[in-house]
């Protein structure tokens, strides 16, 4: 049960709920992590450039002013033509980046396995801070507005969230836990909601970081937390997703299929959610009670997120291939072989999609260009 405490108003918070048609900003495209892109996909994407890399890529893309930024096992965040998948810069650091990277304001802000968050000029990659935490960091950033100013969010394996001032790098709060913290933070209504290897769900003011309220799930929370109209949404290790609604204090719904756990984080429709399994199968269920409506299976375990494009849901497996499939009933509309797992999550912008691999090289699918 959500255990309630006051909640600190704020003065201003700006976020957006969902990104641009070419524009895929950060993890999730939004700061609510809701998973849904602008635009169409073509029903049969084609390969339009690949990026290798040298080590997995297991970060997942932000794609803004025609450039794709993405990490790499090998110690660089790289900066990428979205056209044609030119490298632009390489920005290298002591540790594996697999938080995805977050551009906003000109800046890229990422954190790396070396226990740091960094701050890189969007144009040149080169840095402008580095905050360092007590341990490495694997979840992306997130970020919002409070008195004017811009804020960073951040959770690390040092068992704590740390709200960071975007333009110098020095902390505003940091707020405990009692274990690792994997996923990105999510941000909405003037609070922040994540969960951790603690095994609660963990709802935050950002004014302070004083703790609005909590739920004891009793089971690591290895995905990120989406947030929607009063609801978050998850999964955990002990084989449930779960609906929490914040409003009442009391979970909404509980989806259980069969023994695997939940890692991979949801995508949030009007009336659907979207989730992968280590069950090998990516899940549809109703939003407003959890019922099942359609699963599709794949040949391996989905980490991978999926994002939603207009009727058509994008994912990611470890069983190396990519697959579209449709939102209205589940149906495989395309598919392509990599032959590697694949943990990066796709990201849609342009009616592109971009997404890493194990086997170290960024993938970009579309429609191929007219030619003139």
């Amino acid at each position: 049960m959500l255990k309630h405490f006051p909640i600190i108003s704020f003065v201003f918070l700006g976020v957006a709920l969902s990104c641009g048609a070419a524009e895929w900003p950060m993890f999730r495209g939004g700061p609510a992590l809701r998973g849904v892109a602008d635009g169409t996909l073509a029903a049969k994407p084609e390969l339009l450039w690949t990026f290798k890399t040298q080590g997995p890529v297991r970060s997942s893309a932000a794609i803004v002013g025609a450039r794709v930024f993405i990490g790499s096992n090998d110690r660089n965040l790289y900066a990428l033509d979205f056209a044609t998948g030119g490298k632009i810069w390489a920005f290298t650091n002591s540790g594996a980046i697999e938080s995805s990277p977050l551009v906003f304001d000109g800046k890229v802000f990422v954190g790396s396995a070396n226990a740091s968050l960094y701050a890189l000029d969007a144009a040149a990659g080169k840095q402008i801070w580095r905050y360092e935490t007590g341990e490495k960091i694997l979840g992306a950033p997130n970020w919002f507005v409070a008195n004017g100013r811009t804020n960073i969010l951040i959770g690390s394996y040092d068992f704590r969230l740390h709200c960071v001032d975007a333009a110098t790098g020095r902390s505003n709060w940091v707020y405990e836990t009692g274990n690792y913290i994997n996923g990105s933070p999510a941000i909405a209504d003037g609070l922040t909601a994540f969960g951790g290897c603690d095994g609660i769900l963990h709802v935050v003011a950002l004014t302070n970081g004083s703790l609005a309220s909590s739920n004891e799930i009793g089971a690591p929370i290895a995905a990120s937390v989406a947030l929607a109209d009063g609801r978050a949404y998850f999964g955990h290790y002990e084989n449930q997703f779960v609906c929490a609604d914040l409003k009442t204090g009391s979970n909404a719904w509980a989806f259980r299929d069969r023994e695997f756990p939940y890692f991979s984080s949801p995508a949030i429709t009007k009336d659907r959610v979207i989730f992968g399994g280590r069950d090998k199968m990516l899940h549809c269920v109703n939003r407003s009670d959890g019922k099942s409506i359609w699963s599709f299976a794949t040949r391996g375990k989905v980490d991978s997120s999926p994002a939603v494009c207009g009727d058509k849901v994008v994912v990611g497996s470890d069983d190396g291939r990519i697959y579209l499939v449709s939102l209205t009933d589940g149906k495989e509309l395309w598919s392509y072989e990599i032959g590697k797992p694949i943990d990066s999550s796709p990201a849609v912008a342009d009616g592109k999609i971009v997404i890493g691999c194990d086997d170290g090289n960024v993938y970009c699918f579309g429609a191929k260009p007219d030619k003139k």
